[in-house]
């Protein structure tokens, strides 16, 4: 994992997120959080911008999960909604983060609202963030969605324009940085970072990014980013994943990588 996270930094990635969706976050306990901490503070410069995703539905281990990552350095924290209930309104998502936020304490910065409802099945509105940007001022610094919804994209955009609105799905990606999105945190920055930079830094049209996402998503979305991850670096021990979650068949990889040379050989 360092040894990626170093290799991304030098291919153009801003920043580095650990124990975001396709990290696995999910899965991983506070003891395994905390050696993955050390050991990309040991491999990476001093000043690397690291968020830390947050995934819990126990106000206790939110902030259990968010007190161990500002204890080792993370600029900030990407705060997923608590998870297991459905059908949550507004004023229980409020007083669930409120509460997170006044027992993490003064050390609270940094923190990326993180809209995934099809792994949550729990939305974020943006009157519910507009509430806890009031409560909390300086402390909500972005909104990351990975809804895939355009219409979603843009109310943020137009709520909450003057923090960073980044966006998960990578083929909304071009048409929100012509309207202020800041970039995106996504699952396609752990393989391709350089088509990534011009969509963000120059106003590429992203036509590559829109085909290997579509490509990406064709098949199940963190087995296949791994499986492109160890073919790029050699290294099939990254293709291994967390269960509930299965690896690709040896079919499906071959498949896989093949389809991904031919888009990126004409790239």
């Amino acid at each position: 994992l360092a040894q990626h996270a170093r290799a991304l930094l030098a291919r153009g990635c801003d920043s580095v997120t650990l124990c975001g969706t396709t990290g696995e976050g999910y899965g991983l306990s506070l003891d395994e959080r905390k050696a993955m901490y050390g050991a990309v503070a040991e491999a990476l410069p001093a000043d690397t911008r690291i968020q830390v995703g947050i995934v819990a539905s126990a106000i206790d281990d939110a902030v259990a999960q968010s007190t161990a990552a500002l204890e080792a350095g993370a600029a900030g924290l990407l705060m997923a909604p608590p998870f297991y209930l459905k059908g949550m309104d507004d004023d229980g998502l409020y007083n669930w983060f409120n509460r997170v936020f006044e027992r993490i304490g003064a050390s609270l910065r940094g923190v990326i609202m993180y809209h995934i409802p099809g792994q949550t099945a729990v939305a974020l509105s943006p009157e519910l963030i507009t509430r806890l940007r009031k409560a909390w001022p300086g402390v909500i610094t972005g909104i990351k969605d990975s809804s895939g919804d355009w219409s979603t994209a843009e109310r943020y955009l137009a709520a909450h324009g003057d923090i960073s609105v980044l966006i998960g799905d990578e083929r909304l990606l071009p048409r929100a940085m012509a309207k202020g999105a800041e970039g995106s945190i996504c699952g396609l920055a752990n393989i391709a970072p350089e088509l990534l930079t011009p969509v963000i830094h120059s106003g590429d049209d992203g036509h590559t990014v829109i085909e290997l996402t579509n490509l990406v998503v064709s098949n199940p979305i963190i087995p296949t980013v791994k499986v492109l991850v160890g073919h790029l670096a050699g290294d099939t021990g990254f293709d291994a994943v967390r269960p509930p979650l299965t690896d690709l068949t040896a079919d499906q990889k071959s498949t896989l990588v093949e389809a991904f040379d031919a888009i990126m050989a004409v790239a």
